[in-house]
């Protein structure tokens, strides 16, 4: 088992299937979990720096959809300057504030799953420390081959660029 710690404070480790990240942020738990619950605040930070989020359809409840592009505007980010990238989320377990559990897979613009990339089980815990809240990311791959394939495609890395973003929104939520 590894442990990686960014100047971010993101922590991630592998156990098994599973792709752990951690992330502690400067706000109440309820304005957490709000930034993934309302459609605007979500499309508001996800995403790495530099890209942009349009939800194409979004139902936060048990069996929802959530069908989203992010799309690259920042030309300094070179050949990745206008891509897309879909995704598409089923919602399975909601529990206010303190856990989500989703289906997320690669999709195209239709919603259609790409058979191409592993799709993946994430619950999301969100722990009350006061005016902190920790956020566990707990992705569950069907193969290791699969996590190991998301994983040098750079979700670590996303993943603490998206939460950076997150961090940007949260005080302007207060």
């Amino acid at each position: 088992m590894s442990v990686n710690k960014s100047a971010a404070s993101v922590v991630s480790r592998v156990e098994g299937k599973e792709l752990i990240i951690e992330r502690m942020f400067h706000a109440p738990r309820e304005l957490v979990f709000r930034a993934y619950a309302e459609p605007d605040l979500l499309a508001a930070w996800w995403g790495p720096k530099g890209w942009s989020t349009a939800n194409k359809r979004f139902e936060f409840e048990p069996g929802g959809v959530w069908h989203y592009c992010m799309r690259c505007e920042d030309k300094e980010q070179g050949d990745f300057y206008g891509m897309e990238s879909w995704g598409i989320a089923t919602y399975k377990e909601i529990s206010v504030p303190e856990k989500i559990v989703y289906v997320d897979a690669f999709s195209d613009e239709t919603g259609a799953v790409s058979e191409q990339m592993p799709q993946m089980v994430i619950t999301m815990y969100f722990e009350d420390h006061g005016d902190l809240t920790k956020l566990i990311a707990v992705s569950e791959f069907a193969t290791e081959e699969e996590l190991k394939k998301v994983a040098e495609m750079g979700v670590v890395e996303g993943m603490s660029s998206q939460f950076e973003c997150l961090d940007e929104l949260l005080p302007t939520l207060k």
